[in-house]
């Protein structure tokens, strides 16, 4: 007789994601950019990779060229506003980075500033107007478009900003770097994208995301 299986959608989440690896990508400080709660306390393992020693990552290095990783050795990867402050021309090398290093059921949860919310909210408000405020302080259009002033001024020069996305170009940049399908939306000030993997199941990645209280994917597609 088949078992029927009684527990909660959260336990059964937490065991299957028993063992699994996330790649923290530009994890800055643990305070600064923590993962998602679906990553927390649910069986899996961070690892946290940054440029900055002073945040004391697992690896010191570039999220463009991961080479301390082997190939498919991680089931999802988290990168909150990281890439804006990559060159233009570094977004791909990172995300093809991620890709590689992504099992084949992987996938990449990313986010970062949405220009368009942004250059909005310079007409309509000015340009050091207080549009929100962040762990590291408040934040201006001005600190969106060049990176946290206040953060640089302290030496922090690895907060700069030096490119930066709509909703259509984050997303179109994510497949163009081989992952099989993409779910971009946007919220708030940010854009938020979900790179899906060849086997990936996306509905249930969906599902649990939002269990964990990310729910900006639940009605995008």
């Amino acid at each position: 007789m088949p078992r029927i299986d009684t527990r909660r959608p959260d336990e059964r989440s937490a065991s299957r994601n028993a063992g699994r690896r996330v790649l923290n990508a530009g994890s800055g400080s643990r305070s600064a950019r923590q993962v998602n709660g679906l990553f927390r306390g649910s069986g899996w393992r961070e690892v946290r990779i940054d440029v900055d020693a002073r945040t004391q990552p697992d690896v010191v290095g570039s999220i463009t060229d991961m080479a301390d990783f082997d190939d498919a050795s991680f089931d999802a990867i988290w990168s909150s506003h990281v890439l804006e402050h990559l060159y233009g021309h570094q977004v791909p090398e990172a995300l093809a980075e991620f890709r590689r290093v992504l099992r084949t059921d992987g996938f990449a949860v990313l986010s970062s500033p949405d220009l368009e919310a942004v250059a909005r909210a310079l007409l309509d408000r000015g340009i050091d107007h207080v549009i929100y405020v962040s762990p590291a302080g408040p934040i201006t259009p001005l600190d969106v478009l060049y990176g946290h002033r206040a953060s640089i001024e302290r030496g922090q020069h690895s907060m700069a900003h030096r490119t930066g996305f709509t909703c259509d170009t984050l997303g179109e940049l994510a497949l163009e770097a081989g992952f099989s399908e993409v779910v971009a939306t946007r919220h708030g000030y940010d854009l938020w994208v979900l790179a899906l993997k060849e086997d990936a199941d996306r509905n249930e990645i969906k599902r649990q995301l939002a269990l964990s209280g990310l729910e900006v994917f639940a009605e995008a597609e």
